[in-house]
């Protein structure tokens, strides 16, 4: 009579399951490197209608963040600007 719960099982089972997480990674790692090629294609219309990618993606970063944040260094910014002249 075999039994299944031996040492030989569960490394059947973790191999099994680790195998699953490392297609799940892979699968994601794609979808991934999908996304960001379609990324690039927006940008590169962007581009394209004349708008200017940096301010763009300036934006992008500004939005992500917290309005308080952004007030913030904004603030610092214009001081340092205005101890060195600007």
């Amino acid at each position: 009579m075999s039994d299944t719960s031996g040492p030989d099982s569960q490394a059947d089972v973790t191999g099994a399951e680790l195998r699953q997480f490392i297609e799940r990674v892979e699968r994601l790692e794609e979808e991934k490197k999908e996304v960001s090629e379609q990324i690039k294609e927006v940008f590169a219309e962007i581009k394209g209608r004349g708008f200017d990618v940096k301010a763009i993606r300036q934006i992008l970063r500004e939005r992500k963040q917290d309005p308080n944040d952004i007030a913030e260094q904004e603030a610092i910014i214009d001081m340092y600007k205005s101890a060195i002249g600007m």
